[in-house]
């Protein structure tokens, strides 16, 4: 009798938890979105970026200003948000943790996506490609042409702390000698001071210094040797902002703005006059 009677009882128990839960959901989905980061910057009026400066994507020119290819597009999204945008400068092997403390909402300063990467923070989709590209001294790299020839005990590789080029020297050319400095003109300087046979940095800044310093410098080969998606970094937990941040890149992806302040950092160097 009893069991029957909690037979009859289920249909309408469950059609109770049924109508109870969008009940539950409504100041938890509100409190969700409150505590986003896309609200967040919304009452702010302000996008806080966390970036590191390295050419072309984002630089000093002679009045102090930042300028790069990252300017440009977190400046464009921060106006597409109707907001301010502040540039939060951060030594690139620490800016993980910056952001996961709350320094700033969001890294965009040519971040590849990687797994190691991925296991600490959300990125959104690509908004562009990169690749590690190498630049040598002209003596003490003298007649090398391959990455062959740099994979050995006794060459120097000089690389940024914390970036995609450290993984991409050591995987391939896991023989040479690295030494890793938290600044990227560092690196140059060390090659063209020769205490490192080459540098290996984002395209296309190893391709510029050899322009800026043809005695010294040189391409051992044109190409890029590995190719990296770049996304925006946030914080886990978050998907209205990350949600905002991919339709953003597809809509001025379409637009065809990506492409086009792309070639004009990547492809020119119009903008030179105008560095420090």
């Amino acid at each position: 009798m009893k069991k029957a009677l909690i037979l009859k009882l289920l249909p309408i128990v469950a059609v109770l938890l049924m109508m109870a839960a969008p009940l539950s959901a409504g100041p938890i989905q509100k409190q969700l979105v409150e505590e986003s980061t896309l609200e967040q910057v919304l009452k702010r009026g302000v996008l806080r970026v966390g970036m590191d400066t390295f050419v072309p994507w984002a630089m000093r020119d002679k009045t102090g200003q930042l300028i790069g290819f990252e300017i440009d597009v977190a400046t464009r999204l921060a106006a597409d948000m109707g907001v301010k945008v502040e540039f939060i400068p951060t030594k690139w092997s620490g800016i993980i943790p910056a952001l996961l403390t709350g320094k700033f909402d969001v890294i965009i300063g040519g971040m590849g996506i990687v797994p190691s990467r991925n296991l600490k923070v959300n990125f959104s989709q690509p908004y562009d490609f990169s690749g590690m590209s190498l630049v040598a001294n002209k003596k003490l790299a003298a007649g090398f042409k391959t990455l062959e020839d740099f994979n050995k005990p006794d060459v120097v590789l000089a690389v940024k702390l914390g970036s995609t080029s450290v993984m991409a020297a050591k995987k391939y050319m896991p023989k040479a000698t690295l030494r890793q400095f938290d600044g990227e003109a560092q690196i140059y300087q060390e090659v063209i001071n020769g205490k490192a046979h080459a540098a290996v940095a984002s395209a296309p800044t190893p391709a510029f210094q050899a322009i800026d310093h043809p005695d010294t410098l040189f391409l051992p080969f044109k190409d890029t040797f590995t190719k990296e998606p770049i996304g925006f970094a946030v914080r886990k937990g978050d998907p209205d902002t990350l949600n905002f941040f991919n339709n953003w890149i597809q809509y001025v992806n379409a637009e065809g703005w990506l492409a086009e302040r792309k070639a004009y950092w990547f492809m020119t160097q119009d903008w030179k006059d105008r560095l420090q």
